[in-house]
């Protein structure tokens, strides 16, 4: 926990903002402030990203993913008194600044207004950009939630306004706590409760067991690249299949990589893997460099339509697996699985990655899965047993040979 002294707020006294902090994500943000009496008042915790499109100097259009928060700070977030309402506000990279106001009723609270502000001057970050200064995009939210419950929204939520597109999943949030004590009552978003809503059913017989997909054939394998200032910063090439279960029906999806886009952002210790199509809202490989040496990936997040008109939201950020050392790539040919969730995983054919430090766009030097190596180990040693027994096969009847020629040749 990293606590920072606020200056005191009129008629609260002095505010102690307290930051829990896990490994650094590309996502992943929860906030704890505290009052003077060090007792929670507001509490939250989401993830979230960013796409902005602008145009340029030559009037093409770019777009960037902002989803690096490693750098966050929440200067300005605040409990709330009579004069002020409670309040989320963060900065983080370059210029980049997000704010939610909360107002109080009588029996209930609101997520009043969300406030994202970006530097489109900074060259870095938006090269070439035609427009400049700080732009600001402001939502009014205005729902209502109970006192004393904490709003949860795991599903995917979109705000699209001039160009910006915001996106927050996983949220937890609760503003004017009371006794300092996080609610455990939860406030669900629409999409939440249309995704954990389960018609009872009272069997009469032996439940049925869970419906088992049809098997699929081995999906297409794709290439999929990012790209920064800088050329080609991310490569990845694989095969992926889809196995989610949803209210007890097990479904099968293969990627078809001509069908799907991808996106995504390089940063320092961490890269992004964005793919999307007709029936996939999101699909997020986010990789991380551990011990400056090395890299895997951290994260998984997918949103997905179902045929029902519901949808299957699922996030990880703490995953480890495609482990390589950096200024190589990863590979494994065999069929491997990434398990996301028990209600969804990922099947890998042909796989290779490389999220940092590609040369010239190309992969540099693999190192191999473990059931590559276990497949390159056996095969000299089942060349090295067939070849033995061929020896022994040959010694064998050398010796029955020689057998008979003796005993043709014995005197009278």
């Amino acid at each position: 926990m990293v606590c920072f002294r606020l200056s005191p707020v009129p008629g609260s006294g002095l505010v102690l903002l307290c930051l829990v902090l896990g490994a650094v994500s590309s996502y992943a943000l929860e906030l704890n402030v505290t009052d003077s009496e060090k007792a929670t008042c507001l509490y939250a915790k989401w993830q979230m990203n960013f796409t902005i499109h602008y145009e340029t100097t030559s009037k093409t259009s770019k777009t960037v993913t902002i989803s690096d928060f490693s750098t966050a700070t929440y200067n300005g977030s605040i409990c709330g008194d009579v004069q002020n309402n409670p309040k989320i506000a963060v900065q983080f990279g370059s210029g980049f600044s997000w704010t939610v106001n909360f107002t109080k009723e009588s029996s209930t609270y609101s997520i009043d207004g969300i406030s994202f502000s970006y530097n489109i001057s900074d060259n870095t970050t938006f090269p070439d950009a035609k427009d400049k200064g700080i732009l600001t995009v402001r939502d009014a939210m205005g729902f209502r939630i109970p006192l004393n419950n904490i709003f949860r929204c795991n599903s995917l939520s979109t705000i699209e306004k001039n160009g910006v597109v915001q996106s927050y999943w996983d949220v937890h949030v609760q503003a004017f706590v009371q006794n300092g004590t996080v609610s455990t009552k939860e406030f669900l978003c629409e999409k939440d409760k249309t995704l954990t809503t389960v018609v009872p059913v009272i069997p009469t017989t032996a439940p049925s067991p869970t419906t088992t997909p049809t098997p699929k054939e081995k999906p297409e394998v794709g290439s999929y690249s990012v790209n920064n200032s800088n050329g080609t910063c991310l490569l990845a090439t694989m095969g992926l299949q889809l196995n989610f279960t949803h209210h007890k029906v097990v479904s099968v999806i293969n990627i078809n990589p001509n069908t799907t886009d991808f996106t995504g952002s390089c940063q320092p210790q961490t890269a992004l893997l964005r793919l999307n199509c007709s029936n996939i809202k999101y699909l997020d490989f986010v990789f991380a460099v551990k011990n400056e040496n090395r890299f895997y990936l951290k994260e998984v997040n997918v949103s997905m339509y179902l045929v029902n008109g519901s949808v299957f939201s699922i996030a990880n950020n703490n995953l480890s697996y495609w482990d390589a050392p950096l200024g190589s790539s990863y590979m494994c040919n065999k069929e491997q699985t990434v398990s996301v969730s028990g209600a969804f995983q990922i099947n890998t054919f042909d796989l290779r990655v490389q999220p940092f430090n590609v040369m010239e766009g190309k992969y540099s030097t693999a190192e191999e899965c473990s059931a590559d190596s276990d497949l390159n180990f056996l095969i000299p040693v089942a060349v090295g047993v067939a070849l033995g027994f061929l020896i022994i096969v040959v010694f064998i009847s050398y010796m029955i040979g020689r057998r008979k020629s003796r005993t043709g040749y014995q005197s009278v």
